[in-house]
């Protein structure tokens, strides 16, 4: 049945309309992105399968490429290419959100933009958020990927790229596909190299986030691990 002959109460745009995005599930906002189905299928039975091809998790659908998106039965290239567009503006406007205020009154802007960009990786992929001396966002340097320590993450190069950007503070940030926020030994050891490292040069590192999933990344400040 086509969402036009559901009644009118039940349908994602008019509930959108009427009680706000918050209300709907992700599959009834996909689908009001998505506007339209196939052939025996509705928009929300469309990304209801768009959603459980990456097993209902938001994070990997983001992350997704383009050839991954169009794969899903129904999608195929221009709708990809759509859903590619919004995750991108999504990301570009958390991150002018950053960069135009003082990052540590925007914890949920900064949070919310980390799970966009590592929430869906496949590896771990090591991030630095490089801030002014008004802690405004700078710019976001993807310097590792693989598995993370001491030995793979290297402080010579961290202060590089500190230096570079002309940096006076930094918000480091990682994930574990694990799915497990939980710190690692490794983690702990690697925070406070870099700690040290940064220090020598005046850069001060104000928190690290270690993203997993759809848990709410974890704070190493909130935790007292710096």
């Amino acid at each position: 049945m086509a969402i036009t002959d559901w009644p009118e109460g039940e349908r994602p745009r008019e509930r959108l309309l009427s009680l706000g995005p918050e209300a709907l599930s992700d599959a009834e906002l996909l689908a009001i992105y998505l506007r339209v189905g196939v052939r025996g299928k509705s928009a929300v039975d469309l990304a209801r399968d768009l959603l459980q091809r990456f097993d209902g998790q938001l994070g990997a659908l983001v992350e997704a490429s383009l050839g991954e998106l169009a794969s899903v039965s129904g999608i195929g290239q221009a709708k990809a290419a759509q859903l590619k567009a919004s995750f991108e503006l999504a990301r570009r406007a958390l991150m002018q959100d950053m960069a135009q205020r003082d990052s540590l009154t925007s914890p949920t802007a900064v949070r919310d933009w980390l799970r966009l960009r590592l929430a869906g990786q496949p590896q771990e992929v090591f991030l630095a958020l490089w801030l002014d001396a008004q802690n405004r966002l700078i710019r976001a340097d993807a310097l590792f990927t693989g598995t993370l320590t001491q030995t793979s993450v290297y402080p010579r190069e961290v202060v590089k790229a500190a230096l570079a950007a002309n940096a006076a503070a930094v918000i480091l940030a990682h994930n574990h596909p694990s799915g497990n926020t939980a710190p690692s030994d490794a983690d702990r050891t690697l925070t406070q190299a870099l700690k040290n490292a940064l220090a020598l040069i005046d850069v001060n590192v104000l928190d690290h986030f270690i993203v997993a999933g759809n848990s709410p990344p974890l704070s190493f400040a909130e935790r007292g691990l710096l």
